[in-house]
């Protein structure tokens, strides 16, 4: 099972100041219009380049509409079954 999170909760997770990696999966076109901070990681080269810092460390994932980014949480469970993975609940939509 892939943990949601929706946009009002990652943002009071960073008032809160509670520490997490969040990681853009997006394309670099995509990047450029608008993102909302974080390590960019495009959707083909997350699996290769993915590591985590520690085992107790959050990683929030997000991409346009959070199909790719639950995509690649899927395939890093496997790989990382102790990890906190956290997919962004509908993306972030169209903002550009």
């Amino acid at each position: 099972m892939i943990k949601q999170l929706s946009l009002q909760e990652l943002e009071e997770w960073r008032l809160e100041g509670r520490p997490f990696r969040l990681i853009d999966v997006r394309e670099d076109d995509e990047r450029e219009v608008f993102h909302i901070g974080g390590e960019h990681m495009p959707f083909g080269s997350v699996q290769n380049n993915f590591k985590p810092i520690n085992s107790n460390e959050i990683v929030v994932f997000y991409c346009r509409h959070g199909v790719r980014s639950r995509i690649v949480i899927s395939r890093l469970q496997s790989l990382y079954p102790d990890a906190q993975f956290y997919n962004l609940s509908g993306g972030i939509g169209d903002q550009e």
